[in-house]
């Protein structure tokens, strides 16, 4: 790929790092670029280990690119990271959903303030150490794919970029494992070969969810209400705030019963949190509404659907409404703990196809 220019994403971890490496050998004419996100003296050291939220992840991006001998920009994003992550995880949680800021990370800055560094830089392609591939759908359009490591597979959190820029994304290490990833990065001799992966929310650190949105919100956005048994509407407790609690939760739920509960459901607007037993966390149906398509499909067709990044895949059928603004769903067989504010991610076998956020 002589004369081709790349500009790489570089978190600082092993992923992107391999990335930049494996595209220089290419022959690509590689830049490396970090997007400050965070004010990193709001997170200690030890806490931003392995995330996107630790200058010492800067400082680890910036080591590899003078290993390589690639030019290397920091992007500096606190802002925007603020208003369209952060602002959006507190504000979810207040209404009772379960928010997945990396989707809107990718969105409204990986995919957005780095492509335009791409174009201003006269770059050809985009690349991540996204987990992801590239390659042609069965009808010659540039679509993208799950990566060989399932496990580690990230498209979940794809499913919102535009059609048009997967023609100049590049997912070097999405056909390769983990481990090869590590040994690739230990043979050139890097620190970031073992350097544990991120997990969780990256700004949390080692904060609890709960905790975070107290700080980031006041009590008077906070939503108190009583805790009640389904189906028989029983009330079994009070609690301070409906953003203490998630679909599927058992611990910490501030009753006693004689029973394992589990949180089923969530009202905003009378604050009540509803607990069942588990077989009544099932369901089959549900709607999908701000619905993104990468590629299309007809009405009625059973695809594989995955309700949160964790899930294993689920065969379902799709459903159109008559302004396509939003789809229903039906699964095969019923699926645990159907959750409003986590995305439903759309495959037709191993290509993306897109999804949508779950509306309660």
């Amino acid at each position: 790929m002589s004369g081709k220019k790349v500009l790489v994403a570089m978190s600082g971890g092993v992923d992107s790092s391999v990335a930049a490496g494996l595209l220089i050998e290419q022959g690509y004419e590689v830049i490396g670029c970090t997007m400050q996100v965070w004010d990193y003296t709001q997170c200690s050291v030890d806490e931003g280990m392995g995330t996107c939220c630790s200058s010492q992840d800067v400082d680890d991006a910036r080591a590899v690119a003078d290993e390589l001998g690639i030019p290397f920009y920091v992007i500096n994003c606190e802002d925007e990271f603020k208003e369209k992550v952060i602002q959006p995880f507190v504000d979810s949680y207040l209404k009772g959903e379960t928010p997945i800021p990396c989707v809107n990370c990718n969105t409204f800055l990986k995919f957005d303030h780095l492509v335009k560094k791409m174009k201003a830089l006269d770059c050809d392609y985009l690349a991540t150490g996204h987990y992801a591939q590239v390659g042609v759908s069965p009808y010659g359009q540039p679509a993208v794919f799950t990566s060989v490591d399932t496990h580690k597979d990230q498209t979940y959190f794809l499913f919102t970029l535009d059609p048009e820029l997967i023609p100049k994304l590049l997912f070097p290490v999405g056909a390769m494992e983990k481990p090869e990833v590590r040994e690739w990065a230990l043979k050139k001799g890097w620190s970031v070969s073992k350097k544990k992966d991120s997990t969780g929310i990256c700004f949390v650190g080692n904060d609890s969810y709960k905790n975070f949105v107290n700080k980031h919100s006041n009590t008077s956005q906070h939503k108190p209400g009583s805790i009640k048994l389904y189906p028989e509407n029983e009330i079994l407790g009070a609690h301070a705030g409906i953003h203490n609690f998630t679909i599927g939760q058992r611990k910490a739920l501030g009753v006693n019963f004689n029973e394992a509960l589990f949180v089923k459901s969530l009202d905003p607007d009378s604050g009540d949190v509803f607990l069942c037993r588990d077989s009544d966390l099932y369901s089959r149906d549900l709607v999908l509404k701000d619905i993104h398509l990468l590629d299309d499909f007809k009405s009625g067709e059973v695809l594989s659907l995955k309700i949160r990044y964790a899930h294993e895949a689920a065969l379902g059928a799709i459903e159109k409404s008559q302004d396509h603004k939003s789809l229903k769903v039906k699964f095969k067989d019923p699926q645990r703990a159907i959750t409003p504010g986590q995305a439903v991610v759309i495959y037709r076998g191993k290509q993306l196809l897109g999804g949508g956020w779950i509306h309660g």
